[in-house]
Order: C-alpha cells, then structure tokens, then sequence
C-alpha cells in the first residue's frame, strides 16, 4: 500500500467530512467538555499546518501539526478512516509530522488524548515511535479521561 501524505487547506468535502467524522468520534468517547479537538475552522488557523493521507485517490486519514512555540509543537487530528485502519495510514501521518517537526527544529513534540478502549490504539502508536507519558502543557487540565505525551527531537 502506497500512502501519499499531501498538505490540505481543509477545503474538500471529503476532508471536511473526515474532520466531522473525527469530531463525531472524539465526543462519542469521551466525556461532555473532555474533548480537545480542532474543528476545521482552527484547523485552518495560523501556525497550524494539516496534512491528509492518500490512497489510489482515496482519503484515508489525516492529522495536523500546531505550533506552540518556536522550539515546540504538537500533534492534533489525528485521525484513519475504519477501511484503513491497521494498514499504516496513522504511521505514515505521524512520520510526516514528526519529519515536519524537525524541519522546523522543534526540540519537543507534545499531544494530548482520550483515555480508554477506543484511544488505546493511538497509545500504542505514539509509544511505538517513542512517545512517553508527561504532564499536561498549555492550557489544559489533567484528568482522569485525557493522556499526554512527548517525544524529544533529536
């Protein structure tokens, strides 16, 4: 499977019907006022850069890369369409982020996540590509339905 990562400005319907879809999902497993998600229009924002993934001209995917501050940043929207789930879309999103990252000259990159069944996935990948539990950042509240993570850039 060939996936092709390509910046997006959002503009599709398809894309926007993926973001929805993101939307959608983030509330149904977490918690009324527990979701951190980016709808399209702060998707768009400056210092946020969003990419989607490709296959034989089909979405499969997307995710995004928010600037915090020069030497930081972190990762939004990650999200795989359910026919692709499994087959790298996540994985070739993140290298994609992270790559970006570096060009940039990020020394750190941060995420905050759901907790539970539906996010372990998520966990698993950002583990995978050395991510580790860190405290919460920004303007968030640690509790018991979110995770953070960071990953230090070489």
């Amino acid at each position: 499977m060939r996936i092709d990562i390509r910046q997006d400005d959002l503009s599709s319907t398809e894309v926007q019907s993926l973001i929805a879809e993101h939307l959608l999902g983030m509330h149904r497993n977490s918690p009324p006022g527990h979701v951190h998600a980016l709808a399209i229009e702060s998707l768009r924002a400056q210092g946020v850069t969003f990419w989607t993934a490709w296959e034989d001209g089909a979405l499969c995917g997307c995710g995004a890369l928010k600037e915090l501050d020069p030497r930081c940043g972190e990762i939004k929207s990650m999200r795989t369409q359910a026919p692709f789930l499994r087959r790298g879309v996540g994985q070739a999103v993140l290298d994609e982020i992270v790559r970006a990252a570096r060009r940039r000259g990020y020394s750190r990159l941060l995420l905050e996540t759901g907790t539970g069944e539906a996010f372990e996935p998520a966990h698993a990948l950002y583990r995978r590509n050395g991510f580790v539990s860190c405290g919460c950042f920004g303007e968030y509240s640690a509790t018991d339905f979110n995770v953070f993570m960071a990953k230090a850039l070489a």
